[in-house]
């Protein structure tokens, strides 16, 4: 499922192994963060007016990006950037909070307008981000291995990247949702907001088992949890058998099949540029087969009201959607490292990755705090109102600043939950590299 240059450093890879998907601890200020030799800081540079903000900027992505390992595959990064900030967009843009009777409901244009049905093929990436998972842990535990840290050691750590930002989530809904009953909220409005905010959990509990699971399934291939997705549908969509729960199965089929792939990629067996066009060029296939005379949506997000939902539990669509889509980031990896060798690309996406999860998990909560606050103004366009028509688009494209912003005040404020405490200030980052008197060689600081 990328580093904040002005708290937190790159952490450093074994060799070969991938970047972590979330930072293990805290790091240094930027002025910690510097090239070989360097002398200078951020802070000593004198900043007066734009011109110096912007050379200041610019040292800052340099410093970032001389402090980088070499081994480290910047595509990784990048994918989990777009892959996180693409369902922040895509929730942002389909989900709506109507105010009615007193209370707010749920809706979505995908209501109204289901020919916006491809929005959502954009802002999808939920593939993406196993994908890249899978990659991530697999050569992740492979270098635990080498280090001689056992199973248990590298889990934990893991875990506790992943899970430790739940924590003040929990906290704060809790908080919430008992003052709302309090003061005479209406139960069903409090449902809504507390669906939405954890909605984002079961994203997690998925994948924190997938992680678990790596080393058995770190050598599966992804043609049998595929073929189990296929199975369940048959039996629930085609043949209008078994129980209710079993098409939940897919639950844990569906993303293993990308997060396999992304284990395989970290065996090598996805190098080939021909590899990444069958998954692409299948997967779109399939998938247009299947919307087009299976009777699958073809939305690929779930929409209130709709007799089948592709992600809520995945179909087969929606797995067959994210083989097309792990194609293509394959297809891309490479262009993506060429961009990421930019200094300021890598260091916005830097930022990204380290605070990913505090953005994935509070991005909903962002949305609903601006909803909550317009409120005091009436009912807004774009904000309160359905969404019924191609204005309301228009209106809510205006509110994404709005909710980007309140967004980065609960990064501001929860942050420190997903990055751990300070490292000491005269502690250097493990990423620097620099000269040792007497030696001709550099070594790691």
């Amino acid at each position: 499922m990328p580093e904040h240059p002005s708290t937190h450093h790159l952490h450093p890879q074994a060799p070969h192994a991938s970047p972590p998907l979330l930072p293990a601890q805290a790091t240094p200020p930027v002025e910690d963060i510097r090239a070989p030799g360097a002398t200078q800081t951020v802070e000593d540079t004198p900043v007066f007016g734009a011109t110096h903000v912007i050379r200041a900027l610019r040292q800052a992505a340099h410093r970032v990006d001389s402090a980088t390992p070499a081994s480290r595959d910047r595509a990784i990064d990048a994918l989990r950037a777009f892959a996180v900030l693409g369902v922040v967009l895509g929730h942002w843009l389909v989900t709506a909070l109507v105010a009615e009777d007193g209370g707010l409901h749920t809706a979505s244009p995908l209501q109204h307008m289901p020919w916006l049905a491809p929005v959502s093929w954009l802002f999808q990436t939920l593939a993406v981000f196993f994908l890249v998972g899978g990659h991530v842990a697999t050569r992740g535990l492979a270098a635990a291995r080498t280090r001689g840290d056992t199973y248990a050691t590298w889990l934990r750590v893991r875990l506790t990247r992943l899970l430790r930002p739940v924590a003040a989530l929990l906290s704060l809904w809790s908080v919430t949702a008992v003052t709302l009953l309090l003061t005479g909220a209406p139960l069903p409005t409090v449902h809504t907001l507390l669906k939405l905010a954890l909605s984002p959990l079961w994203f997690l509990v998925v994948f924190a088992g997938l992680t678990a699971a790596t080393p058995l399934v770190a050598r599966l291939n992804p043609l049998w949890p595929l073929a189990v997705v296929l199975h369940v549908d048959v039996l629930r969509f085609g043949l209008h058998l078994g129980p209710s729960w079993l098409g939940w199965v897919n639950l844990a089929a569906g993303w293993l099949v990308p997060y396999t792939l992304g284990a395989a990629w970290a065996r090598g067996e996805l190098r080939g540029r021909r590899s990444a066009w069958v998954l692409f060029l299948g997967g779109t296939a399939a998938t247009a087969t299947l919307v087009s005379c299976a009777g699958y949506p073809a939305s690929m997000v779930g929409v209130p009201g709709a007799a089948i939902s592709n992600l809520d539990p995945p179909t087969l669509a929606a797995v067959t959607f994210g083989l097309a889509q792990c194609g293509l980031a394959l297809l891309v990896r490479d262009r993506l490292r060429r961009a990421m060798a930019r200094p300021l690309a890598w260091t916005a996406v830097a930022l990204a990755n380290l605070s990913a999860m505090t953005i994935f998990l509070w991005h909903q909560t962002a949305m609903m705090a601006t909803t909550a606050t317009g409120l005091l103004a009436g009912r807004l366009p774009g904000l309160h109102t359905s969404p019924d028509s191609l204005s309301w688009v228009a209106s809510r494209l205006v509110w994404l600043p709005v909710f980007a912003s309140v967004l980065a005040v609960c990064w501001t404020a929860f942050r420190h939950h997903e990055q751990g405490s300070r490292r000491p200030r005269h502690r250097m980052s493990h990423v620097v590299h620099r000269h040792v008197p007497g030696m001709n060689g550099r070594r790691s600081a």
